[in-house]
C-alpha cells in the first residue's frame, strides 16, 4: 500500500520495555494482554523479539517450527515474511494474517529469528532518514505499517510489542511507534541502575526522530516518535502473610524514586506530555507466582487459568487492576 494512503489506526500501541534482561517482559505482556481481553478489549500482540519467546509461549512447538521453516516462502506467516520484501528492496510490506489464539480477543503476529536480518538493515534505514531518502522512511516504518494494517482489519483496541532486552535499532523503531511504554522492574539493584540508561536512551531516540520529522518529505507515513511513560511494575517479589517480604519491600521506594528522576523527569523536561506529572507512576505489584507462571506457559494460557481457586483469584484480580489502570492512563493521551 502506498504511504500516502496509510492513516494511523486509533488503537493504542504499547511496549513493556526494559533493556535489562530477566525482568519477565514476555510473561507480563501476555498476562496484561489477556487481562485487557477479559475486559472486552481486542488485543494484538506482536512478537518483535527475534528470540520468539512470545510465539513459543502461545503456539504449539510443531506449529512454530512449521511457520519458521516456511517464513521465506509464499506461504510465510511470520513478521519476517511480511517485512522481507521491504528488507530486500523488492516491494511493499506483505500482508500476513494474525493468528487468532485460544485466549479470546487476542491475536498474534508471530515472531521469527530472521527478524535479526531486518534489524541489521535498520542501521542503514536510520541513516537514510537523515539524508531524506524515501527508502529510509519505508524501512523504519515497515513494522508500524504492518501493525497498522492488521489493527485496522481486526478492529484492535490495544497493540503490545514484545521487544528484546537491548537498545538496538529494532527496539528504537518499536518504541518510536508506541503511544506509551511500561517499565518492568525486578526488586534488585541491577534494575534500578538500568533506569538511567533507559531514560537517556529514550530521550536520544525521541530527539533524533524529532529532527528526522523536520526533514521528512511530504505525504509519507511516519512514526509518531512520542512514547510516553504509562507507569512501571515491580515484580517477582515474595509475599508472606499478605505482606511484601522485607528483602523486597526495601527496594520499592528506590524504584519509585529512580523511575521518577531517571525516566519520567528526563522525558518530561523535553516534552511534558511524555511522562505523568504525578509522583505515583506505579501500575501495580506483581508477586512471584512461581510454579503458576511455568504451568501457564506450558499450557499457553493466562496465569489465572492454572493453580488453586485462591491462586487464580489473586492472579486475575492483580492483572485486572493493572489492565484497568492502563485503560485509564492511555485514555488520557
Amino acid at each position: 500500500m502506498p504511504d500516502t494512503d496509510l492513516k494511523r489506526h486509533k488503537s493504542k500501541r504499547l511496549a513493556i520495555f526494559n533493556h535489562k534482561g530477566g525482568v519477565g517482559k514476555t510473561t507480563l505482556t501476555i498476562q496484561i494482554a489477556a487481562a485487557l481481553a477479559a475486559l472486552g478489549k481486542r488485543v494484538l500482540v506482536v512478537d518483535s523479539d527475534p528470540q520468539g519467546n512470545l510465539t513459543s509461549y502461545l503456539i504449539e512447538a510443531s506449529v512454530v517450527d512449521d511457520m519458521l521453516d516456511k517464513s521465506e516462502s509464499h506461504a510465510g506467516r511470520t513478521l519476517w515474511s511480511a517485512l522481507k520484501p521491504v528488507a530486500d528492496g523488492t516491494g511493499e510490506v506483505k500482508r500476513v494474517d494474525a493468528l487468532e489464539l485460544a485466549i479470546d480477543n487476542i491475536f498474534l503476529l508471530p515472531g521469527d529469528i530472521l527478524l535479526s536480518k531486518f534489524e541489521q538493515d535498520l542501521h542503514q534505514s536510520w541513516g537514510d532518514c537523515f539524508h531524506r531518502r524515501v527508502r529510509g522512511y519505508r524501512g523504519t516504518t515497515a513494522l508500524s505499517t504492518l501493525v497498522n494494517l492488521t489493527a485496522e482489519r481486526l478492529g484492535i483496541d490495544f497493540v503490545f510489542y514484545d521487544s528484546g532486552p537491548n537498545i538496538g535499532p529494532l527496539n528504537r523503531v518499536i518504541l518510536l511507534d508506541c503511544d506509551g511504554f511500561i517499565v518492568p522492574a525486578a526488586c534488585d539493584s541491577f534494575s534500578i541502575r538500568a533506569f538511567k540508561t533507559l531514560g537517556q536512551t529514550l530521550l536520544e531516540w525521541v530527539k533524533d526522530w524529532s529532527t528526522i520529522l523536520t526533514l521528512a518529505p511530504d505525504n509519507i507515513y511516519l512514526l509518531p516518535g512520542r512514547p510516553g511513560l504509562i507507569g512501571y511494575l515491580p515484580q517477582r517479589f515474595r509475599v508472606y502473610a499478605g505482606r511484601v517480604a522485607i528483602d523486597y519491600s526495601r527496594f520499592l521506594p528506590r524504584i519509585e524514586r529512580h523511575i521518577g528522576t531517571d525516566v519520567a523527569e528526563v522525558l518530561r523536561e523535553f516534552d511534558p506530555k511524555l511522562a505523568p506529572s504525578s509522583h505515583q507512576t506505579r501500575l501495580g505489584l506483581v508477586k512471584d507466582f512461581g510454579r503458576l507462571a511455568a504451568a501457564a506457559q506450558n499450557e499457553g494460557v493466562a496465569i489465572w487459568e492454572v493453580g488453586t481457586p485462591a491462586e487464580r483469584q489473586l492472579a486475575k484480580s492483580s492483572f485486572s487492576n493493572i489492565a484497568q489502570r492502563i485503560i485509564e492512563r492511555t485514555s488520557e493521551k
